[in-house]
């Protein structure tokens, strides 16, 4: 009897063993060249699992919103980086975080500083973002002189103390091999020393580099001059990092297992109990012309086939997914029968899910189970 004897609904499947592999690559690999490691927790969102992190040796975090701070303070974590530009609306709650904790905020306007500043009761540290190719938020490599009045402003305020520039080198998702990966990655660091050099001879004394993307922590060889790398995803990994080969199918640590409801034979599809709510819309390359939603596998007894796939998932609605088998739907498939869906984008799949069973049964709970 294995786990899929019990699983009825939508499931969200945890392989330990997977995770904590992957967990102990990066984390030596960050560490054998003598930068620090601020994992984001937004890809797992779990206490239970902040402790593997613990049990690793790591003692500084990163989360994406002040509500994430809160529950990772709430269990012991007393230094964390909210790389997400700072919602001054959330300021009670920024307050209070900073009398329990080390809190790292990420800034790009002058108006926030001062209005952070103005409220504080305690030092935090502040971040200055940095768009290196993104294209998201951040202040861009052009805009020095807006990067160096925002230095200033932090290093003149009562209760922050500059730390550095900060970064997500996110366009390295869009590209499908190491070299490109890579490239980008050294063009980000390059941006970012560019702009720290000029900094220095500005006269601001001190200035670290933190950046923080799992393709380039994974794949490239030589971090180069930074501080800190703050990847998150490399824990479970997913379809959408397999396709640009940042993984190995192998490698990915989660699976949604969705029950079967219909079987269409003659269209060479089924429909699963697994929709949006599950999995997110967010989509990866399956061919040139097509993108999904999720790659299909199988039960198997020590977890789910990871060495092929069998389908993927064309359309999502809230609570339906049409899965599509090229080669013909296999005789064993029936309705009732169970499929495992690797998620495009694991953390969403998580942000979906709430809750995590692992492979003996045992349930393990999100911020937001």
């Amino acid at each position: 009897m294995t786990i899929f004897s019990s699983i009825f609904k939508p499931t969200l499947l945890i392989h330990e063993e997977k995770a904590k592999k992957n967990l102990r690559y990066i984390n030596e690999k960050i560490l054998s060249q003598g930068k620090q490691f601020r994992p984001h927790f937004k890809t797992h969102q779990s206490a239970e699992i902040g402790e593997w992190f613990r049990e690793s040796g790591i003692s500084k975090i990163t989360v994406s919103s002040i509500d994430m701070a809160n529950y990772f303070a709430e269990n012991k974590w007393e230094d964390i980086f909210i790389a997400f530009p700072v919602n001054i609306l959330q300021i009670e709650d920024i307050v209070h975080l900073s009398s329990r904790i080390s809190l790292s905020l990420m800034f790009e306007d002058l108006e926030t500083v001062s209005y952070i500043d103005n409220h504080l009761n305690n030092p935090i540290s502040g971040w200055i973002k940095i768009d290196t190719g993104a294209n998201r938020c951040g202040l861009k490599n052009s805009q020095f002189e807006q990067i160096l009045l925002l230095a200033e402003k932090i290093q003149q305020s009562k209760n922050i103390e500059f730390k550095g520039l900060a970064t997500h080198a996110g366009h390295t998702y869009r590209f499908n091999n190491k070299e490109e990966i890579c490239r980008v990655y050294d063009q980000s660091v390059n941006n970012l020393l560019e702009i720290k050099n000029k900094l220095l001879v500005a006269g601001i004394p001190k200035v670290e580099i933190s950046v923080g993307d799992t393709p380039s922590s994974r794949l490239v060889d030589d971090f180069g001059d930074v501080d800190e790398l703050r990847p998150g995803n490399f824990l479970f990994y997913d379809i959408q990092q397999y396709q640009a080969g940042v993984c190995k199918l192998d490698e990915i640590a989660v699976t949604v297992v969705c029950p079967v409801v219909a079987v269409h034979l003659d269209q060479k599809e089924v429909v699963i109990y697994g929709g949006a709510i599950h999995l997110s819309k967010d989509t990866h390359r399956y061919t040139s012309s097509i993108n999904a939603y999720g790659l299909i596998t199988f039960p198997d007894q020590n977890g789910w086939y990871d060495h092929k796939v069998f389908g993927y998932i064309r359309s999502l609605s809230q609570e339906h997914g049409v899965v599509v088998f090229p080669e013909g739907i296999p005789e064993n498939i029936k309705s009732g029968s169970l499929l495992c869906v690797l998620p495009a984008h694991s953390c969403l799949a998580v942000q979906e899910m709430h809750t995590f069973i692992n492979l003996d049964g045992e349930k393990i709970f999100t911020m937001l189970s």
